[in-house]
């Protein structure tokens, strides 16, 4: 699922997503579109832009998602210091503008989340969200 208000965005990335073997359920422009399709289409990840055309509402939107249907957000967002604090249950951001490198290695992390709910190696451009990162006492030295 893409939740964004700039629609030739939405259409690259839909492009993007197909060409790496997902099957986009739906592109809402603002909130209620985003939770008409959620709760139909109960999609597993959701790309999700932070500032939209009804407001800052990507963080209520992904709240929703990851509590109603456990979808897994991703942020896309031109102004990172948007982001909430703690992600609001998102797996991370991108910051725009990216390119389609980045959205394919976006979803190969997310999907291995979905999958396997193991964090692997964050793509380049991509800020992971602090509740995914382990207490420094618990990371391993190299």
């Amino acid at each position: 699922m893409i939740v964004e208000d700039q629609a030739l965005l939405a259409m690259e990335v839909e492009l993007v997503l197909g060409e790496s073997g997902c099957d986009v359920v739906g592109c809402a422009m603002d909130r209620a579109s985003a939770f008409a399709i959620a709760d139909r289409e109960r999609p597993d990840l959701a790309l999700v832009d932070v500032n939209l055309l009804d407001g800052m509402t990507g963080p209520q939107i992904a709240r929703r998602l990851v509590a109603d249907h456990g979808t897994a957000v991703v942020f896309l967002t031109a102004n990172p210091e948007q982001i909430p604090e703690g992600f609001a249950g998102a797996l991370g951001a991108v910051a725009k503008p990216f390119d389609e490198h980045t959205i394919r290695a976006v979803v190969d992390f997310a999907r291995q989340f979905i999958h396997h709910r193991t964090i692997g190696e964050p793509p380049l451009r991509f800020r992971l969200a602090p509740w995914l990162t382990p207490p420094p006492d618990r990371i391993a030295p190299h």
